[in-house]
């Protein structure tokens, strides 16, 4: 069957809307991130020593990877049996309460070892709403696409990343300049928890104004749908769910070791300063965000597998130098490191979207990118911040360095090795 616009979803109305979940979503889980460096150590584990507190905060940061691949599970389950749009608007809420109820929070000194398992199970309810909405979100662009520009409106969702981490950084750089450490401490880096839930509701404004898309309604009509969407996937295209996850583990990974341990060893072993180093990093960011676009224009030419295979061999180059660079001592030189690596993951994360889900046809296809797309950040992100941190720790930077360059192999492994057939949309 021709797959045709939905006439009732305009093209602003599409992009816009996948746009604004991913950004409320990345926004909600970044300042998670920033306040597991800068705030969470001292205020929820206070009785460790600096280094433990660090690795005990990340571990509630990793607590999100290991929910999201069940929200994948849940919200795709109901995604590719009632629709993408009430899918969408319960996975945003889900992630809003969660990290809303975070900003209210006591800590260690008032409540104790309920604290952290508090904050733990608000994380858990990030990550689970984060595992439904992404894969909702692409699908939401990409099933309203022409087939030619499937990774043009793919991309979009994905830009949410880097809007998001700009919102996020920004708004901790902004408090911890205006205001005392001893406030921010206190309250202020409560701020930004409790605002995003205006950015919710402006979020579920939106998403109650979008229709469904042209291809779920085209695979409903014509009675494609399955009792359970997972077990299908287990069955029937288990090579794409393997391969799928193995060949996003890298888009993580360098994600991760760019912002969350390089913000934190930087800080911390290498000297310089909170500010300066948030700094940089919110310039880096301007690179991710400029070569999503870019990486998609090329992607619908030269198509997406190709793309990702290339960009995957950058990066493992790139893993023999991540030393020699974020060691130099010179802030041009880790300005430097820092903007290309956000560069490669520009280049890797603009046609991740629209390559897992071309992977899948319309009748599991939100439970298959959603799954592939965060078991990939279990295996690459969970707890990569606290492995890069001990390899630094114990060996070398040198050796975090490998740590990526095996990672890029193995996606580019999988990537060889991954199905080329691309299924009706």
């Amino acid at each position: 069957m021709k797959n045709t616009p939905n006439q009732k979803n305009s093209l602003r109305h599409v992009l816009f809307g996948s746009l604004i979940g991913t950004t409320i979503e990345f926004f909600d889980f970044y300042i998670y991130a920033n306040a597991a460096v800068l705030v969470f150590p001292q205020l929820f584990f206070p009785g460790s020593d600096k280094t433990m507190a660090t690795l005990e905060s990340l571990a509630t940061f990793s607590i999100a990877f290991l929910s999201r691949p069940l929200g994948s599970a849940f919200f795709g389950h109901y995604g590719d049996k009632i629709g993408r749009k009430f899918t969408l608007v319960a996975a945003l809420l889900t992630m809003g309460i969660s990290t809303v109820t975070i900003g209210f929070l006591p800590g260690y000194a008032s409540i104790g070892v309920a604290a952290p398992l508090l904050l733990m199970l608000c994380r858990f309810g990030q990550g689970v709403g984060l595992g439904g909405e992404w894969g909702g979100a692409v699908l939401l662009a990409i099933e309203n696409a022409p087939p030619h520009k499937r990774a043009w409106y793919g991309m979009f969702p994905q830009l949410g990343a880097p809007i998001g981490l700009l919102l996020s950084g920004g708004t901790f750089l902004l408090l911890t300049d205006s205001m005392t450490s001893e406030d921010f401490m206190n309250y202020g880096w409560r701020i930004p928890f409790i605002a995003s839930s205006l950015l919710v509701v402006v979020g579920f404004y939106i998403r109650t104004k979008i229709t469904e898309t042209p291809s779920f309604e085209n695979s409903k009509n014509e009675h494609e749908e399955v009792k359970v969407p997972f077990l299908t996937l287990v069955k029937s295209y288990k090579n794409q769910l393997i391969f799928g996850t193995f060949a996003a583990i890298t888009t993580f990974l360098v994600f991760y070791l760019m912002t969350v341990f390089t913000l934190s060893w930087a800080t911390s072993d290498l000297g310089y300063a909170k500010r300066d180093f948030l700094l940089i990093q919110m310039f880096s960011v301007l690179f991710f965000a400029a070569f999503i676009p870019v990486s998609a224009v090329v992607a619908d030419k030269i198509g997406r597998r190709k793309i990702l295979i290339i960009t995957t061999i950058a990066i493992a180059v790139f893993g023999f130098f991540f030393s020699h660079f974020l060691n130099s001592g010179s802030i041009f030189m880790v300005t430097f490191f820092v903007c290309l690596g956000m560069s490669l993951m520009g280049f890797t994360y603009g046609p991740l979207g629209t390559f897992l889900s071309e992977l899948f046809p319309t009748n599991v296809r939100y439970s298959g990118a959603s799954l592939t797309f965060n078991l990939a950040g279990i295996l690459g992100a969970a707890f990569a911040p606290m492995i890069a941190i001990w390899l630094a720790s114990t060996y070398s930077l040198t050796y975090v360095g490998f740590y990526l360059t095996i990672a890029a192999c193995i996606s580019l492994f999988s990537l060889l090795l991954i199905s080329k057939k691309e299924h009706k949309f």
